[in-house]
């Protein structure tokens, strides 16, 4: 707890502004304390379970020393030892007592250490229940995959309350396809089940009519690339950000990193790909901003090169220009890729092939935009509501 302190709230000055803002010194100041006093209880804890054994082999040491000395002078004085002989039995008698004194101190680091590792060894043998499969995924030249929720149930564990309920759903490479819904419905939460992050509590979700649970886990995840809402950016360079690996290819990194409308943050960056990401590890790295993480995200998914896409609210950070930027350019983007696209902004959906409405865990509508604006329902009600907002806002601001 103490490091997570140090490394990530006292030591990284992206935390500044909000410890500013709301007064939360006296907060983590208390919290740091307690942390503190964890510690100190553990070392002390470690340091009682030492004491004994580590008191036994200073005494021992200490009596084997008074002996081995007594010996040498008692022999040096009735003139069976010389002086340098004295002397040379001194320093091999400190080199064997220096060596039961290591022994010793580290007979108490392992007394002490299990009280810190023994949390982190607790968390390393906790069990994967994850059954990872043994079936290869087809490697298609025609990318033709087929996905089908069947009876899909979810709920987390220790929970009584399912986030999806009979879900039934099924798409084709090349579809796209808008999940849109209320906060909570399930939208995130059914493409953490499609890529495997979560196991379905109830039902299959199938690939090609096979239950994806039988494929091989490592090949499976490369069918999938995604973009979620809280994507993670490393400290490395910017082409390793985007190819996921040391070993890129600088021309194709920069292709992706320009269809995803990072372009001309590209052209000012003064080593290209080989830009450092943030100032942990390199003085002259660069910050950038959410909307930006959020486009560098997006070309990591591209580069990937995987059949099936999902993007968990994409441009929820960017301003209304690269957001528009991105939606006149989505064809392009994904391809011949199937896509899922989550977002609250439903003019966002307009685009896509099929939109696929949740509410309360369960699928209540599908179809296109125009045939789910004349059924009169839940997304009608939820698009009129955005078309007021726009609508009276606009009024507002040109009155």
């Amino acid at each position: 707890m103490r490091f997570f302190f140090n490394q990530y709230v006292l030591n990284n000055y992206r935390t500044g502004k909000e410890i500013r803002m709301y007064s939360q010194q006296r907060l983590i100041e208390k919290e740091l304390n307690i942390a503190q006093k964890t510690n100190f209880d553990g070392w002390l804890k470690g340091y009682k379970k030492e004491l004994l054994p580590n008191f036994v082999f200073q005494l021992v040491n200490i009596l084997t020393k008074v002996l081995m000395y007594g010996f040498a002078v008692m022999r040096a004085a009735s003139g069976m030892l010389t002086p340098g002989e004295v002397i040379a039995f001194a320093l091999y008698f400190e080199n064997i007592s220096a060596g039961i004194s290591e022994i010793s101190n580290g007979y108490g680091l392992l007394k002490i250490t299990p009280t810190f590792c023994r949390k982190y060894f607790d968390f390393l043998d906790i069990p994967d229940e994850k059954y990872k499969g043994t079936i290869p995924t087809e490697k298609r030249n025609d990318n033709e995959y087929e996905f089908e929720f069947r009876h899909v149930w979810f709920k987390y564990p220790d929970s009584q309350e399912y986030v999806l309920k009979d879900i039934n759903l099924k798409w084709r490479i090349g579809e796209k396809m808008a999940l849109v819904g209320k906060n909570g419905c399930g939208k995130s939460t059914l493409v953490k089940l499609l890529c495997r992050l979560y196991d379905p509590t109830e039902g299959e979700i199938t690939l090609n009519g096979i239950d994806i649970r039988k494929y091989k886990y490592e090949e499976y995840m490369e069918l999938f690339a995604v973009v979620f809402q809280d994507s993670k950016l490393f400290s490395f360079s910017l082409a390793e950000n985007v190819a996921a690996d040391t070993d890129y290819d600088s021309e194709r990194v920069k292709d992706c990193v320009i269809r995803a409308g990072l372009g001309e943050r590209l052209n000012a960056m003064d080593n290209g790909i080989e830009t450092c990401i943030y100032k942990d590890f390199d003085e002259s790295g660069v910050e950038i901003s959410g909307g930006e993480t959020q486009k560098l995200c997006l070309a990591r998914a591209i580069y990937k090169g995987s059949p099936f896409i999902v993007l968990d609210e994409p441009t929820a950070a960017l301003d209304p220009i690269s957001e528009h930027d991105i939606y006149t350019k989505f064809n392009g983007i994904v391809g011949t890729r199937t896509a899922i696209y989550i977002s609250h902004r439903l003019s966002s959906c307009r685009f896509c092939d099929e939109i696929t409405v949740m509410d309360n865990g369960r699928i209540i509508e599908r179809g296109t935009h125009d045939s789910l604006i004349a059924e009169h329902k839940i997304y009608a009600a939820l698009w009129a509501a955005q078309a007021e907002y726009y609508k009276d806002t606009a009024g507002e601001l040109f009155a």
